[in-house]
């Protein structure tokens, strides 16, 4: 989990797929040693929080990738903080999730 960007009003962070560690040992393992199942399906996304509205959206599959083009354009070319903020203002528009803390 990444923090991309954090301002007044919005937050986007970056969730990839990680391994996990296996319950079970094989025999040919050292002892110490873990084994990691890594998800068939690898993916991952980006979750934008509207701090005004208090919601959140997660963003995969092909808006993940929509998004993650966005970013390497902003790299190409560096935007100003509106323009940034307009961007993350389109998708905050499809949040539908309250913000809750655990």
């Amino acid at each position: 989990m990444h923090t991309l960007y954090d301002s007044e009003t919005y937050s986007v962070t970056h969730m990839l797929a990680n391994a996990v560690t296996a319950e079970l040992q094989p025999d040919d393992m050292k002892a110490g040693e873990q084994l990691l199942i890594v998800p068939q399906l690898v993916r991952h996304g980006f979750e934008i929080v509207d701090k005004r509205a208090n919601k959140e959206v997660y963003l995969d599959g092909s808006w993940a990738e929509l998004f993650q083009q966005q970013i390497s354009a902003w790299q190409t070319k560096t935007p100003t903080q509106e323009e940034v903020e307009d961007t993350l203002e389109q998708y905050a528009e499809l949040a539908q999730n309250p913000v809750v803390v655990h």
